[in-house]
């Protein structure tokens, strides 16, 4: 076995790894030579030996004794002495910072004899029996599991009787008589007394630890902020200081600058006569960190110049635990401090201007998540807002609006000036115009890959999903929420789609200045902030490789994806323009029963695209468009099958002529799996003239913006192909189709032709199919969805929650792809793909493609570009640049 303890003299701020952040910052602290208690740490190896043996790792304990016995011989007091105590903390400290997550247990060594060794060393009774009922409060709740309640309600009795309000009140006599109705409430809960061997006390204090790891709120933080599960804590044993020895001792946190904005000055707060607990707990009020300089100047210059030590060594903002014991300053921890988003991007260029760092280093400071936050205009909410119920934060933003319960009735009352929030069980693509319409959507069912969830990210609509605790009655028009809260439809509710909570009534918005930047409608010397997200945005421009495009469907969005800093359009979803008043075309096209019909109604149905089209070659000038033909099955153009049969039979002998017809088609198109169906290059190969219909309007429309004086890019994609074969043949069909618009008009475009690689088959057989295809694009939703053998639309809700419990995955992934399995499939494709065809221009057009987690991956898989919703691609934008900066300078994580 390794070496499974380290003194804080043996190791330094890069050994996070084995020495947790905690262990490893008090070991850089005690090498620069700072005021640090002497102490050690018991690595994660053995942590992780114990969580996954239940018993500590052979030779921890004799290591633990060598280290012990060592730092009594430099203090010259032994743990628990009942003449002359060492008293120790055990303390959590894993890689990264979980603050308040793990455990924590004081004044390790106090007995009921060692009690008054303290006292007489201390010089105070009452310090003593004060220290002697924090052990065995925290050790009861953190060790031996008691409720803590049983502790707090002891105190409060005790105060009670005294008259008081405040713990400083009560005397040596008063905390004596507390410490034994505390061994009583041991005895009582626990089945055994308080142990008196202060080896047992540390012992049982680091399995504990050990312990909380795996704790739910441990657990819960790690899945919020993708911690791995399997790093573990380490644990550090530290001589005890004390800042409850009387008005010249305290404790106190500061920061080296503002979190909240990154404001350089001094930021923190101090409490006199207390320990760490009082702080963090809020028992007491704390004073702000500048009046330590009237309590103890000399401790505060002290303070002051090791705060200004810790920022230029760590190059960055730093939280600092610290105890002052009778006027000695002692630092009881550091670490690089969590920040707001705004705080990181202002940071991040203040320590560039200071010299501290470079452009690289500090796009590594900042994440495509903080920008996100930063780009939706959030909710001002104030202790008044009523809460109805808080669900799945689908699509972030702040939205206000009067509840309504169909899409019909959100375009209406929209388009009578109204805001709305769309209201619905569950969405599907015929809500669109709804959700155009609509300030945001709330839906009782769905998860963060739901359709409503998709198409409101790609919007940038606020969306809340998966409200479970909502029963939405469509036809009531109202929801009831499980408190029994009843929103009926015109009343007006907010939404929060970045943390997921629904308040009945209004709440206050505070917009975004920095999509007013993206927008170009703010200059970026006019706002701090906005001018921090702007030189780090150009510097990541300047250093990625990866281009950015947008996935869009109208010209009003390739518009906004342009300003938004698009390279060109990865995805245009033509299904999407055939919803709305065009549905009825759709509906012709599929009930037809002879050609010259389904011609008539592809011939009413092309002009429609052909101007869709000219509108966003027009927003694209001059960039690469890349257009999906039609994917979804035709059944989705249709009524539910159920819904019909009920509505037919309902009017028995006077059901419509039309209606039965429409059942008739519903019933023959009707496939148990139509994921798996007719659909994607199936229906070009299938259905006479669709596709070719398609690429007439794109071909026509690529020709008349080139004879208006512009430069269209058409790249025209063919979807859902598993075999070569399937992309030849509708291939051949297209370059008809084109060579046919040249003939005609006399104007050539050129025009790509190339695939989406979605269905695994496709992946595993990019050799055969690259020789047949100028690009591929990777349609990793669809991808992920059948490699994992998962219904995107059911999943999420039913078992993915308890999947990321057992640690089948940390996160969803539809969320963050998959890098071990579709990851693998899309490095197959892009190796196979690259061999038979070298200048192969390949992309990512899913979900995955605005996630940041997911772009260092495309980055270091080899793709040439991702595309996302025009409202990610800034994030994009940024995280490619931090992957090519963090590829060659191997960056670390920026948690």
């Amino acid at each position: 076995m390794p070496k499974l303890v380290y003194d804080f003299t043996e190791g330094n701020k890069d050994m996070k790894d084995l020495l947790g952040g905690k262990g490893a910052n008090l070991a850089e602290m005690t090498n620069l030579g700072l005021p640090v208690p002497p102490g050690f740490t018991i690595t994660t190896d053995a942590c992780r030996f114990y969580l996954d043996h239940g018993t500590v790792p052979k030779g921890l304990p004799e290591e633990v004794t060598e280290h012990l016995s060592a730092m009594e011989r430099q203090l010259g007091r032994k743990l628990g002495d009942p003449a002359d105590p060492l008293l120790v903390s055990v303390r959590s400290g894993a890689k990264f910072s979980m603050p308040g997550m793990m455990e924590t247990v004081l004044n390790i060594g106090l007995s009921d004899d060692s009690v008054h060794g303290l006292a007489k060393q201390a010089g105070s009774e009452r310090f003593a029996w004060d220290s002697y009922r924090r052990l065995i409060q925290m050790f009861g709740k953190t060790v031996l599991n008691i409720d803590g309640s049983q502790f707090e309600h002891a105190i409060d009795r005790a105060k009670d009787a005294k008259g008081t309000k405040n713990d400083l009140d009560l005397d040596a006599e008063d905390l004596a008589a507390l410490v034994e109705e505390f061994k009583a409430i041991v005895r009582a809960d626990a089945g055994r007394d308080f142990p008196q061997d202060p080896r047992e006390q540390m012992d049982l204090a680091v399995m504990a630890v050990f312990n909380s790891w795996n704790a739910d709120r441990a657990i819960l933080y790690r899945r919020q902020e993708r911690i791995p599960a399997d790093l573990g804590t380490a644990v550090n044993i530290v001589a005890m200081v004390f800042g409850n020895l009387g008005m010249d001792s305290g404790t106190g946190v500061a920061f080296t600058r503002d979190p909240g904005s990154g404001q350089q000055g001094v930021y923190g707060d101090y409490l006199q006569n207390a320990q760490g607990e009082d702080v963090v707990a809020g028992i007491r009020n704390t004073v702000p960190l500048q009046d330590l300089d009237h309590i103890d100047a000399m401790s505060y210059g002290e303070l002051m110049e090791i705060m200004a030590t810790l920022e230029n060594h760590y190059k960055d903002l730093c939280d600092i635990e610290f105890t002052i014991e009778r006027g000695k300053l002692w630092m009881l921890q550091t670490r690089v401090g969590k920040r707001t988003a705004a705080a990181a991007f202002r940071i991040a260029t203040q320590l560039v201007d200071q010299g501290l760092i470079d452009m690289d280093e500090a796009l590594t400071r900042v994440t495509g998540a903080q920008l996100a936050q930063l780009m939706f205009p959030r909710f001002d909410a104030g202790p008044d807002a009523e809460k109805i119920t808080k669900a799945v934060s689908a699509s972030p933003g702040a939205a206000v609006g009067k509840a309504v319960f169909d899409s019909a009735t959100a375009v209406e009352w929209a388009d009578r000036g109204e805001d709305v929030i769309l209201v619905r069980r569950e969405t599907n693509p015929d809500d669109l115009h709804g959700m155009i319409a609509a300030r945001g959507i709330l839906t009782s069912r769905g998860g963060k890959t739901s359709h409503a969830a998709v198409v409101a990210r790609g919007m940038g609509k606020t969306c809340v999903c998966g409200a479970d605790e909502l029963e939405v009655d469509v036809n009531g028009r109202k929801f009831t929420s499980a408190s029994g809260v009843t929103v009926n439809e015109g009343d007006v509710i907010s939404i929060d789609g970045t943390s997921g909570q629904v308040y009945l009534g209004e709440v206050p918005v505070v917009p975004s200045p920095v999509v007013e930047y993206f927008e170009g409608k703010l200059d970026p010397k006019s706002d701090e902030l906005v001018e921090a997200v702007h030189r780090l945005m150009s510097h990541a421009d300047a250093r990625r490789r990866l281009g950015v495009r947008a996935n869009s469907d109208t010209g009003e969005d390739s518009a906004r994806a342009v300003r938004f800093g698009a390279q060109g359009i990865g995805l245009c979803r033509t299904e999407h323009m055939f919803l709305g008043e065009r549905r009825q075309l759709v509906e012709r096209l599929i009930l037809v029963e002879d050609d010259a019909a389904r011609q008539a109604a592809l011939d009413a149905l092309e002009p429609l695209q052909r101007g869709d089209f000219v509108e966003i070659f027009e927003a694209m000038d001059g960039l690469p468009t890349t257009i999906r033909l039609l994917d979804p099955p035709l059944h989705e153009f249709l009524p539910d099958l159920t819904e019909l049969s009920v509505k037919i039979a309902l009017a028995g002998d006077d059901a419509t002529d039309a209606d039965r017809k429409l059942l008739d088609a519903v019933r023959r198109l009707h496939e148990q799996n139509p994921m798996l169906g007719l659909r994607g290059v199936r229906l070009g190969l299938v259905i006479p003239g669709l596709y070719q219909m398609q690429v007439r309007a794109i071909a026509q429309a690529a020709v008349d913006r080139v004879k208006a004086g512009g430069n269209p890019k058409p790249e025209i994609m063919i979807p859902l192909v598993g075999a070569v074969q399937e992309l030849e043949a509708a291939r051949d069909e297209t370059e008809k189709v084109l060579a046919s618009v040249a003939e005609d008009t006399g104007t050539s475009v050129h025009t790509l032709i190339g695939t989406m690689i979605e269905v695994p088959r496709a992946a595993l057989t990019a050799r055969q199919i690259a020789q047949a295809a100028e690009f591929f694009s990777f349609g990793t939703n669809d991808l992920t969805q059948m490699g994992w053998g998962f219904s995107r639309d059911d999943v999420e809700g039913s078992f993915f929650g308890r999947y990321i419990d057992l640690g089948v995955f940390g996160v969803s992934p539809f969320e963050t792809i998959d890098v071990d399995g579709i990851g693998r499939l899309v490095r197959i494709a892009v190796k196979e793909g690259r061999a038979a065809r070298p200048d192969l221009k390949i992309g990512v057009c899913g979900e995955h493609g605005g996630d940041p987690d997911s772009v260092h991956f495309f980055h270091s898989a080899g793709l040439d570009y991702v595309s996302c919703s025009p409202f990610r691609v800034p994030v994009a934008r940024l995280e490619a640049g931090r992957a090519a900066v963090m590829e060659t300078s191997g960056g670390s994580d920026s948690r």
